[in-house]
Formats: C-alpha cells, structure tokens, sequence
C-alpha cells in the first residue's frame, strides 16, 4: 500500500464510510467459469457482507483504501493479486502489499480510493462490469495512523494485462485467498522457516495485538512475506470469505478490536489522527463515540425499557442512513439500557404507543407477556 508515499488535501469533506456502494450482482453468474463449491460459497459470502453502518467520520487526510483484487484460477480456487513495493520508494520499499493509497480530494468513496490506486499502480481497469464489487469491509488502523479500508472485488475478464507502474511497483503476483487461514503452505514447504508464524505487540496499559507473516514462495527471487497489516487485512477477509476462522489464533484474547485501535487513536491528544480530526473541523470525540456505539440494528432496547427512552428511541427509528446525524442528540449509553425496576414501567398504554410508532415504521417487536396482576 502506498499509503505513505501519496498526498491528501484536507480541506474536503471528511470521508463517511457508511456511503458504501452496494455491490451488483448482474453479469456474474454467465462470465464465471466454473467455480469450486467453496469458491462459490467464498463469494457470495462476500457479497452478502454489509459492514456494520456507523455515521462516524474520518479525516481525509489519513484515510485510505487497499483493493483486494481476486480471480479464479485453472482450477476454480480464488486468488488475490499482490505487489512487491519498488526498491526506490521513501518507504516498505520491496515489501510485498495490495494496491492502494490514501484517499484524493477527487475520490468521491472509497471504493473510488482503491480502483484510482490500483489503476495507477498496476494498470487494473476502473471497470465496474469487467472488474465488479463484492463488498467493503471495515477500517483497519496501520501503525503510522491511517486508517485503512480494504475493497473487495472479482476480476471477471481474464485477458485484461497488467500495466506496472514501475516507481511504485517491481512485481505483480498472485497468492490462493485460502491459504491465509491454514498454517499449511499452498507450495512444497521450505525446510528453513516455517509458512506462517505471528507476533504479538502491546496495545495500551493492557491490550495486545497480533501480526502474521506468510511466505510466498518466492521469497528466493526476492520477494518478501506478506506480513503486518497486509497480512491481517488478508486474513480478516478469507475468514468472511469461507466462513470460518482461521486454523491458528487470529488474535489473542485481549486484543482490541480494529474499532476501538482506531477510536483510541483519534482522541489521544497529540496523535496524529487527532490533530487531523481537529484540523479538519471534526470532533475526536464524537467521532470516536460514533465509532463505538453500537449499529443500528443491535441498539434496539426491549419493549419494555422502550418508556424510558420514549422520543429519542422513536427518532432513532426514523433516522435515514445517509442523512446528517442531529447534533444535540446525547448517545444511548448502558445506564439508558438498563432493565428498569417493576414499580419504573410506563403504563400499558404509553408503551403500546410506542410499540405502534415503531411498528409503522416497518420494526416488529417481539411478544412480552402481560405482568400479572398484583394480589389486592
């Protein structure tokens, strides 16, 4: 990824990575080849994938994107198109890494990101027929504090020619997706170093974080193991591809998720996330809470705290996805979810409205028995 190597103005609206184009469908099932069960499985999986909605925003300034470019090979696994860094570059130069850079004032997505990259540094086609979308997964957070957003897609024309741009890129090659879950190499094993090995690193006062490493294969004529970042992008995305996780520990037990590495990184004072938030005129703050809290769909109390939060539970219902979050509106914390005591409940009919408001709007609630009676 070129992440370090490309500029980004941030007088542009920052990036809101709830706006994800939705992949389409169309053209896929006639120009596939024929296709392995798990192949098949693999991308549907993907386009079935909706990243969890949040109205956070990001500084344009340290956001970016990689493509995970896949296609099918001769014998119907999936592979993913990966690139060895040129040698002259100012940084991870000759390390092995996925198109992509941060994000221009012209991008108008993020989707955009990744296709204008990977055009640039491999000649892959802005084509959105020949080279379609499967899904958008969620940030992740580099070491240098940019925010990074893998985009997936599927190479359907096999007689499309790389077009390397050789300041960024010495060599363009492939690696089967499904061998980022297993510690078993896809090639005769070397007697030298193991496939797969990990590292662990601390995160805050008592978090860790892993980083994987893979061989290539290739290693003899140069190129370096996929590792860092790239390798946990990978592994994060043939885990939604093939529906399961990966035959080691992905992560260990007290590590973070990519969510709170990224909120953490914005309200830390003087990071450089931070100072890119303020700079660019959002709040750390409510971008971090924003990031947190929890999606739409799972943030729906049980009818019976609906009382308690009355009008404000009612606007959630009615908010649009892609219009502007109100600004005085407080966020939903664990004290406004908590099981209220029996003597706090609504009457029956206060709460009956508000099971009829969210009904109307197309939420059904499920069924809660009537309290019994007290004795007289």
């Amino acid at each position: 990824m070129s992440s370090d190597d490309e500029t980004s103005s941030g007088e542009s609206a920052p990036m809101r990575f709830w706006r994800i184009p939705r992949p389409k469908r169309r053209y896929l099932k006639k120009q596939l080849p024929l296709l392995k069960e798990e192949s098949r499985i693999c991308i549907e999986n993907f386009l079935d994938y909706r990243a969890a909605r949040t109205r956070a925003e990001f500084p344009r300034s340290r956001s970016a994107a990689v493509l995970i470019a896949l296609f099918v090979g001769r014998e119907g696994d999936l592979y993913v198109l990966l690139s060895r860094r040129a040698a002259e570059l100012r940084t991870y130069a000759g390390d092995t890494a996925l198109p992509g850079g941060k994000v221009e004032p012209e991008d108008r997505s993020i989707e955009d990101t990744a296709r204008r990259e990977a055009y640039e540094e491999i000649g892959l086609p802005q084509d959105r027929v020949k080279v379609p979308l499967l899904c958008v997964m969620e940030p992740f957070l580099a070491r240098n504090q940019v925010i990074v957003t893998p985009v997936v897609v599927l190479i359907l024309d096999k007689t499309l020619q790389p077009q390397l741009n050789g300041f960024e890129v010495a060599t363009l090659f492939s690696h089967p997706l499904r061998s980022f879950l297993d510690s078993t190499p896809p090639f005769p094993a070397p007697r030298s170093e193991p496939y797969h090995t990990w590292s662990d690193h601390a995160f805050g006062e008592t978090g860790t974080t892993r980083v994987h490493r893979f061989l290539t294969g290739r290693e003899a004529g140069g190129i370096k193991p996929v590792f860092g970042l790239t390798a946990n992008i990978l592994v994060a995305a043939a885990s939604l591809g093939y529906g399961r996780p990966p035959s080691f520990e992905a992560q260990p037990p007290n590590a973070p998720t990519p969510r709170q590495q990224i909120a953490r990184a914005i309200i830390m004072p003087g990071s450089a996330l931070n100072e890119a938030c303020r700079t660019e005129g959002i709040s750390p703050d409510d971008a971090a809470g924003r990031l947190l809290r929890p999606p739409f769909a799972f943030n729906a109390p049980r009818v019976l705290e609906w009382a308690r939060i009355g009008a404000q539970w009612d606007d959630l219902l009615s908010d649009d996805e892609d219009s502007p979050a109100p600004k005085a509106k407080p966020m939903i914390d664990a004290t406004q979810l908590a099981v209220p005591a029996p003597t706090a409940l609504a009457d029956p009919a206060s709460a009956a409205d508000v099971v009829d408001a969210a009904t109307r709007r197309g939420f059904v609630p499920p069924k809660i028995p009537t309290p019994p009676t007290p004795p007289t």
